[in-house]
């Protein structure tokens, strides 16, 4: 990797259909490939670190929260630089957990953060994790890109299966090119946050539900919560320009818009 192999994927645990109306909020032009059982693989096109200066890190960081409310599926960002690669790990509303490695592949993270990894993606917690610990010591034959290619490797018993040629290190647009070739559906933008939140909590309630939505003041209580975290982070990213992690407070605000509707109970029930 160098200075101009700035890039990111986005690999989510579920097929593209589960994907592709969470997606529509990035407010980014993405690829949407299948890799593998049950994942789908992310191809941004890297707009806000490309022209607007920002940390590709922060950036998917919010992309992978914002992707992992709507589809209710773990996501898994990629990310890379001419100093650094990393990863982060977004499931449901719980705080994500990342990892570091700088250029030469010296790993600057935490070990707990690969153990919190492996435990919320359901990995075997004896043999996932022995290869996975390795990529957590000093190893000079490895560089930061090997260190992703090591983590996708393991992940691959989960189902994960890359197209031929996409994989982390190269560029966005060497990564959208192979995407292409790879039959990949392009998914657009819906609009400004304030539009695509409330289109979010519209196709939600359209959509059949896995399960019965849960009324009662629970709901209700839930959507609150959502609503108040969402909202500041919508500002907050507004702010300091940060499309990430603005995209994900607006899916926040929008679940918390269709938990206090739906939480509401309806007349006789």
């Amino acid at each position: 990797m160098n200075a101009t192999s700035v890039g990111a994927l986005l690999l989510c645990r579920a097929g593209p259909s589960a994907v592709r109306r969470p997606a529509h909020l990035l407010r980014e032009e993405v690829l949407l490939v299948p890799a593998g059982r049950e994942w789908s693989a992310l191809v941004p096109e890297g707009r806000p670190w490309r022209d607007g200066g920002e940390h590709v890190d922060a950036v998917v960081g919010g992309w992978a929260a914002a992707l992992a409310v709507g589809s209710s599926r773990p996501v898994l960002a990629l990310w890379w630089d001419g100093d650094r690669a990393g990863f982060t790990l977004a499931v449901g509303f719980r705080r994500p957990v990342g990892y570091i490695w700088l250029a030469d592949g010296t790993p600057v993270g935490e070990d707990e953060a690969m153990r919190t990894f492996a435990a919320r993606l359901g990995l075997d917690p004896v043999l996932d994790l022995q290869d996975l610990e390795p990529l957590t010591t000093p190893d000079p034959d490895s560089d930061a890109r090997a260190r992703l290619i090591g983590l996708t490797a393991v992940l691959s018993r989960t189902g994960l299966e890359l197209p031929a040629g996409l994989g982390p290190g190269d560029p966005a647009d060497r990564l959208r090119s192979t995407a292409r070739q790879a039959d990949a559906e392009a998914v657009k933008s819906t609009g400004p946050p304030a539009q695509a939140a409330t289109e979010q909590a519209a196709a939600l309630a359209e959509g059949p539900p896995r399960r019965p939505w849960p009324y009662g003041p629970g709901a209700r209580r839930a959507g609150a919560v959502q609503l108040g975290v969402g909202l500041p982070l919508v500002a907050w990213g507004a702010r300091r320009r940060s499309a990430g992690w603005a995209v994900a407070g607006v899916v926040l605000v929008a679940h918390g818009a269709l938990a206090l509707t739906c939480g509401t109970p309806r007349p006789g029930a």
